[in-house]
């Protein structure tokens, strides 16, 4: 697997942007995805040369104004820039935010009085390794049958490349396993030991199922969205989520799921044993 995950992210977001998005022409004998090396490295200050040493690997120091400019000049949110700072940082070997600390298990109490009062809404507490730490009776309901909580602890990664059920459980599997990769490499990836061990064995297991995306897939998976979940007694759901940071301390993230539409509200209602409204979908 590619350790130059600096380039790939720079390499994917220029292939992301359009000419248009940028006041550039978009001619007709395009080839090229998204913006042109030129191009962009015209929009940022640098060099075509610099920029392909960056692309390619063989520059992994960029400056700070040189990081801005191309994050202005790519169109970067603010999480993709903090994302970007980190690659760069990590790409150095000397010094990461995580260090050499174990993954949290531990659970606050607050965090878990947190849980308690999110009844009956499925949720549930991963560590940086995608362990499930703690959950909602309302989210045992949902992924017990399926056998999401089999292991101890629990790891949604693992179910996702490595058990067969994932792929009847996630209709939309191919997306569900893109966001597990990119939670992943959200953070150091592989200058943390923890996640290197987890992503060999997952490259093993799932082969390229897994090893692609990381070599084609950057970090920052979606911190929202909707999730299609096949449940053995409710039928297909449609789940909206959000996810909820935890201090860095904890190093830990809340995804609270709620019913994105009317039938899947009055399933959750019927799991729940709970009158009808009792989790109201999301309003579109």
């Amino acid at each position: 697997m590619s350790d130059n995950e600096l380039g790939m992210f720079l390499r994917i977001r220029r292939e992301a942007v359009t000419p248009a998005e940028v006041g550039l022409p978009t001619g007709p004998r395009r080839r090229t995805p998204g913006l042109r090396r030129a191009e962009l490295a015209t929009l940022a200050g640098v060099s075509v040369e610099y920029l392909t040493r960056l692309e390619q690997g063989r520059d992994r120091h960029p400056s700070a104004p040189v990081l801005s400019a191309l994050a202005t000049a790519l169109r970067l949110t603010t999480s993709e820039r903090v994302h970007l700072h980190r690659l760069a940082k990590s790409a150095d070997g000397g010094f990461t935010c995580m260090g050499a600390t174990t993954p949290a298990r531990a659970v606050r109490p607050t965090v878990r009085a947190l849980l308690d009062r999110l009844e009956p809404a499925p949720a549930l507490l991963l560590n940086r390794l995608s362990e499930i730490l703690a959950w909602t009776a309302g989210y045992e309901r949902l992924a017990g049958p399926i056998g999401l909580l089999d292991g101890s602890p629990p790891n949604l990664a693992r179910f996702v490349f490595s058990d067969s059920r994932a792929r009847t459980a996630y209709p939309d599997w191919d997306h569900v396993a893109d966001e597990q990769v990119a939670a992943l490499k959200q953070g150091p990836f592989r200058a943390d030991w923890h996640i290197a061990t987890l992503a060999d064995e997952l490259a093993v297991t799932a082969g390229a199922a897994f090893a692609g995306r990381v070599d084609t897939l950057p970090g920052l998976p979606k911190s929202s969205g909707v999730t299609r979940l096949v449940h053995p007694d409710a039928g297909e759901l449609r789940l909206a989520y959000e996810t909820l940071e935890l201090p860095a301390d904890d190093d830990q993230r809340l995804i609270v799921h709620l019913p994105a539409d009317s039938a899947t509200s009055a399933a959750l209602d019927r799991l729940t044993g709970r009158h009808p409204g009792a989790l109201r979908a999301v309003s579109s």
